[in-house]
């Protein structure tokens, strides 16, 4: 069962994230943190790991090192560690795209369940949204992203091909499911 512990993260999630969006679609960041959480609670989640998908990007987006420490006194020291693994780069700028996304693939090969658990839930949810997205406005979505349409794609394709490696799973099962689905919907288009 939930406690007040992740009532006091949904709302530290939501004032954090108060002025963020999902990439050009306007739709309030947190329904993508509401997103993961469910998915991950879905797919067996503790509490520790339901908090940590609420707040998995607040280190990444909000704050670096000293959202790291809020986390840490709010939430405790394995809250922290799940919300870090699943953190591709925290300082200001960020590292080049391709290059964040190749050590964030290769980390998972070592992560631990409870990171690869909230890092499959984030990326399955984001290859919802995309595939969702997609469909409303065709190729135009691909603008939104840093990798264009080809660097997406070889992401999460990338993703499913790690997280398979690792083992199996229901969730990383479903991961490549939704992602063969992306890669379908867009082959016939350039």
């Amino acid at each position: 069962m939930l406690s007040e512990r992740f009532t006091e993260a949904l709302t530290y999630a939501t004032q954090l994230h108060a002025k963020q969006v999902r990439k050009g679609s306007g739709v309030p960041y947190i329904a993508h943190l509401l997103g993961v959480a469910s998915i991950a609670l879905e797919y067996g989640a503790d509490e520790d790991e339901a908090i940590a998908a609420l707040l998995h990007d607040a280190i990444e987006d909000q704050g670096g090192a000293a959202t790291r420490e809020e986390i840490r006194h709010r939430f405790g020291d394995r809250v922290t560690a799940i919300v870090d693994g699943c953190t591709d780069a925290d300082t200001t700028p960020k590292p080049p795209w391709r290059e964040r996304k190749q050590v964030y693939i290769a980390h998972l090969a070592t992560a631990s369940p409870s990171v690869l658990l909230v890092s499959a839930a984030d990326k399955l949810h984001n290859a919802q949204s995309i595939t969702k997205d997609y469909r409303l406005l065709g190729e135009s979505l691909w603008q939104r992203f840093q990798g264009g349409k080809e660097g997406t794609l070889w992401y999460y394709r990338a993703l499913v091909t790690a997280f398979c490696q690792i083992g199996s799973h229901p969730l990383f099962e479903e991961l490549e499911r939704v992602v063969s689905e992306l890669e379908d919907l867009t082959s016939g288009d350039s």
